[in-house]
Formats: structure tokens, sequence, C-alpha cells
């Protein structure tokens, strides 16, 4: 049952860029219900269910568990619960029924243009790897897309002469992002000159980015790359897939963009969340006035 559970672990560390403490606690909630669904004599997921769900609950609650504890603990289950249908390891969620609070959104954690570019020119974009690798990384930044959404794309997504691509997010929900520029370039080098070297036997694979297997990249073969960069670059700033998809919103509205182009081009079905980018901007603006106003210190 825990390699489930570090499976979620590394989707919720490549699909939603949470911190490192979040994750821990996600992984310690899960577990020590793992504990108690043992000690139940439950081996399996799917022998799991709702009466173990509130059981686990009433348990926790009699043994004096703060209630921000106890919320915290329905959102990591259901968090759970969901992916696992989702993936299709279960037909169906039990933990539907279980309330689960709102919970404050945080403004996302973001990187400076510099250092944007620091980690884009990371790749050795004239060996086969590097190129593939800076191609991803540049359409990430160029598009805002998701991992999942990156990894999902095909050769005939990408339309390089009018410059876009067909993307197909949550909910299957298809939208068009243009890309331009320097993304268009080093993504038609990848295309053009190194995508077909990695494809070794699998000549009828559709996939854009190609793994080692010479099969579509995945979700974890992506995060791995991502992270070797990210030591390489020494950026102090924790940096996750989804900080790139966060740079993408945040400078965009920084210099000017209208935030109904920017919700769709990330493909939010609520404006709330692409608002959340508008605070990353101001607390921006107040950090350079603190440092630059000659009176702001008096």
């Amino acid at each position: 049952m825990t390699s489930e559970i570090q499976s979620f672990i590394r989707f919720l560390t490549t699909e939603r860029g949470l911190s490192r403490n979040t994750l821990e606690s996600y992984e310690r909630d899960l577990l020590q219900f793992v504990a108690f669904l043992e000690s139940e004599g439950i081996t399996s997921w799917r022998d799991s269910g709702r009466t173990h769900l509130t059981g686990y609950l009433s348990q926790l609650k009699a043994l004096g568990r703060a209630s921000a504890t106890l919320s915290r603990i329905r959102v990591s289950l259901r968090s759970f619960y969901q992916y696992m249908v989702k993936e299709r390891q279960l037909d169906s969620d039990p933990s539907v029924f279980i309330e689960v609070p709102k919970l404050e959104k945080r403004v996302p954690k973001v990187l400076s243009v510099l250092e944007v570019e620091k980690l884009l020119e990371a790749p050795q974009s004239e060996q086969v790897n590097g190129a593939r690798d800076k191609a991803m990384l540049e359409l990430l930044y160029a598009t805002g897309i998701r991992v999942s959404e990156l990894v999902s794309l095909n050769i005939s997504d990408v339309n390089l002469e009018m410059g876009f691509i067909r993307c197909v997010g949550k909910a299957e929900k298809e939208r068009m992002i243009p890309i331009s520029g320097i993304a268009i370039r080093i993504l038609a080098a990848y295309v053009q000159t190194y995508r077909a070297k990695l494809l070794k036997r699998s000549i009828d694979e559709d996939a854009l980015f190609i793994g080692h297997l010479g099969t579509r990249m995945t979700r974890q073969g992506f995060w791995k790359i991502m992270k070797r960069y990210a030591a390489e670059t020494e950026i102090t700033n924790e940096i996750t897939p989804h900080t790139l998809r966060h740079s993408f919103a945040a400078h965009l509205i920084e210099n000017g963009a209208d935030l109904r182009s920017v919700q769709e081009m990330l493909g939010h079905s609520d404006i709330s969340s692409t608002q959340l980018y508008v605070q990353v901007t101001k607390l921006k603006m107040k950090d350079v006035y603190q440092l630059a106003h000659p009176r702001a210190h008096l």
C-alpha cells in the first residue's frame, strides 16, 4: 500500500509543485492511515472504504487531535483517493462524503526572469538529450502548461508554422496556446534533428517528447531531469516543474497581460486561481519599494 502513496507523492511533486514540508505532511498522514488499516486487517486500498475513513477520523478526534490537524488529514485522504480514482487504481472514491474544509490558497512561488534564464540555459542543446530537455523547459515556460500536459503532447499537437500548440487539460478541456520566438526555434531543432535519434525502434511513437526507453517521456522522468538542472544552476529558490508554470503566469501579468487571457492559457476554470498571480506581482512591487525608496526605512 505504501507504493501507491509514493506514486501519489511523486504526482504532487511534479504536478502541484508543493513545498517539501507539505509533501512530508501528506506522506505522514497517509502512512499513519495505512497503519490504522493494517490494524483492521486491510492490506489493499481496494478493500478500504467509507467506514474505515470515518472510523479513523473518529478515533483521532477521540484522542484529542486538534481541529486544524483533523482538517489537514481529511484533505490528505481526500486528495489521495481522488488521485487513485483518476489513475484507475480504484473504481470509486470512498472519501467523497467526507467534509473537507476550504483551504486558503497560498501565493505561488515564482522565479525571477534571470533565474528562469539560468535554468533554460542549463541543458547542452548540442547533445540529443540536452536538445530534448531544453525544448521541454522552453515549452513549459513559453506556454505555462502542466507537466502532465507536456508529456501528453503528440507531434500532431504542435504547429510550428502557425506558432501554437493544442493542449488537452483537466476534464478533457482543449485549449490552443500560442508560442513564438526562441521557443519555436528550439522546438523545431529538437523535432527536425534530435527526436528521431531518441525513438530507437519505436518509430510509430506519436509522443512529442521521448524518454530514454524510446517511448513517451513520463512525469517522473521529467521530474528527475528538472531536479538535475535545478541543482546545476545553484538557484537558491526551490524549483519544481510547476515553478515554471507559476513563473510564466506571474511574468505575463507583471508585463501587462490581462487576467482573462492568462486564465485561458493556463486552463483555469475559476479566475480566482489566476488572481493569485496578481498577489505575486504586488508582493514584488512592495519589495522593490522597500529596497529603492530613500525614506522606506526611516
